[in-house]
């Protein structure tokens, strides 16, 4: 592991568990260690499980994305490309380390580089459109609750919603004029090489014009997909629906009524939020915007508790699996190597 990502590790790990411990300090009293002693370990492994379930749906969704550009990977690999990028996500702002990540294993799994681009940006557009759906339909279920909302955790999510739709214009500008985007990257990656030459800048730039228009290809062909495009958006249905349920089953295990629908709304609140690259693994961020928002709902004792555990399923869980996945794809390299 390189000296930089340790470095990235240690300070998104550091920023979260100050945050955590400041949650803890300031709900701390005697019915905290009384729900700490009556948590349910059956919810607690169901939330794991659901988790888990959440992320079979993201590596179903490459499957069909890439199947509907021609490619047929194996879902067991799709499985741990996703594991992978976890960590990735984990350790970079906004976690977007984790979209080069998926690009370079589809590109390992044989995808080109331009289609593999072309559904990665993709999954960025297919998680807009379906957390913009969902925000509409939280804000009519729970339209009253926005009052109680701090101006700041309202700014952010805003500021997310704008971030998301720049996103989805930029990549609906360049599909429409790909050559002014062309030249555009042309000139990004032109400055790059002054900056830091080396073969792989310049086997990118003579490559560029190729590659485009392969991810440009594949945006076209994908969005002209009907079938592709309608189980994308069910895989991707099926993730956020259950990665934002994993909440409620954690305050069920905590002696908690499951907030169905109040807890949707937060945990769509934080997902817009923590896309905007702040921190590192959005950490922090992401630890103030849930007690801010789940203060409104539960008790203080049990609040410190609640961070950690969904914290501790969407964070640490995903630095702990994301470093085997990667330990374990590292492995295999160095065995296919030895095998040539």
């Amino acid at each position: 592991m390189k000296r930089s990502q340790k470095t990235w590790i240690l300070l998104s790990i550091a920023i979260s568990s100050v945050v955590i411990v400041a949650v803890f300090a300031a709900t701390f009293n005697v019915d905290t260690l009384y729900a700490i002693l009556r948590i349910n370990i059956l919810f607690l492994f169901g939330a794991i499980a659901l988790r888990i379930v959440s992320l079979v749906f993201w590596a179903l969704r490459l499957k069909v994305m890439t199947r509907s550009l021609g490619y047929d990977v194996n879902l067991r690999y799709l499985f741990n490309t996703v594991l992978v990028n976890l960590f990735a996500g984990a350790i970079t702002p906004g976690q977007a380390g984790g979209d080069p990540v998926r690009v370079h294993e589809l590109y390992k799994a044989s995808v080109k580089v331009g289609d593999a681009t072309a559904v990665v940006i993709m999954e960025r557009v297919l998680d807009g459109a379906v957390l913009v759906v969902m925000g509409i339909l939280a804000i009519a279920i729970l339209g009253p609750i926005w009052n109680q909302l701090g101006t700041g955790l309202a700014l952010a999510m805003f500021l997310g919603w704008i971030f998301i739709a720049g996103i989805i214009a930029l990549i609906y500008y360049s599909v429409k004029k790909p050559d002014p985007a062309k030249a555009v990257f042309k000139k990004i990656l032109e400055w790059i090489e002054r900056r830091a030459p080396g073969k792989t800048i310049r086997k990118m730039i003579e490559r560029a014009d190729d590659e485009l228009e392969n991810f440009f290809s594949g945006i076209r062909s994908f969005t002209g997909n009907s079938r592709g495009l309608i189980l994308g958006l069910g895989c991707t249905t099926g993730f956020w629906v259950s990665e934002f349920f994993v909440a409620s089953i954690l305050l069920v295990a905590l002696g908690q009524p499951p907030f169905i629908a109040e807890s949707y709304l937060f945990q769509l609140i934080i997902a817009v939020i923590m896309m905007v690259p702040f921190t590192p693994g959005s950490s922090g961020i992401a630890e103030i915007s849930a007690a801010s928002l789940y203060a409104l709902i539960i008790p203080s004792a049990v609040l410190g508790m609640f961070i950690l555990l969904w914290r501790g399923l969407f964070f640490y869980f995903n630095i702990i699996v994301g470093f085997l996945a990667s330990l374990n794809t590292y492995r295999q390299g160095i065995n296919s190597e030895e095998c040539d």
